[in-house]
Formats: structure tokens, C-alpha cells, sequence
């Protein structure tokens, strides 16, 4: 497989993933992704960020998640977002020490 084609899909997984974290799974919170695998979408809109700081792309903490969530973050966590459960909270204080 050729870098041009092998970067297009990994392109491609990323937009389904995001669409899948977007629109299917709204239900899964940010911490309950912690515990479970160490990042969330707040971790992915970052690295969107970052990749794009890297290039010369000027882009703020809030237009990466904007760009991740596909709405502002705010809007997002106000829409989808629940209290965390006490058991989820000490999951993460325990993994994140």
C-alpha cells in the first residue's frame, strides 16, 4: 500500500470514529472512555488541535473540540452530557493517580 492511500484511510477511520462518537454513541460519557481506554473525545479534539498547531494551522483548544464534537463543546456537554456516577469518578482518580 502506497503513504498516499494508506493516509486516506487512516483519514477515513478517524471521520468514522468521530461520526460514531458524534451522532451513535452520545450515550458514552468522556469518563466512562477514560476509564476504559485512557482518552476521550476532549483527548481527540487535542490532537486534532495539535496536528493542527504543528502544520502552521492556528487553532484554539475550543475550535479543536468544536471541530471534534461538531458543535461547540459547551453545546455538546449541555445536550449530552450527565453527572458522572461516584463509582465512575473513583475509576478515574484511581487510574489517573
Amino acid at each position: 500500500m502506497d503513504d498516499q492511500t494508506r493516509i486516506e484511510l487512516e483519514a477515513a477511520a478517524f471521520r468514522r470514529l468521530r461520526q460514531h462518537l458524534q451522532d451513535d454513541r452520545t450515550d458514552v460519557q468522556n469518563i466512562d472512555m477514560m476509564n476504559l481506554t485512557g482518552f476521550c473525545r476532549n483527548c481527540l479534539s487535542r490532537w486534532y488541535q495539535e496536528a493542527a498547531n504543528e502544520r502552521g494551522i492556528a487553532m484554539t483548544k475550543d475550535e479543536g473540540r468544536e471541530a471534534f464534537y461538531g458543535m461547540p463543546y459547551t453545546a455538546w456537554r449541555d445536550k449530552y452530557q450527565t453527572e458522572a456516577s461516584a463509582a465512575a469518578q473513583d475509576a478515574f482518580k484511581k487510574s489517573h493517580d
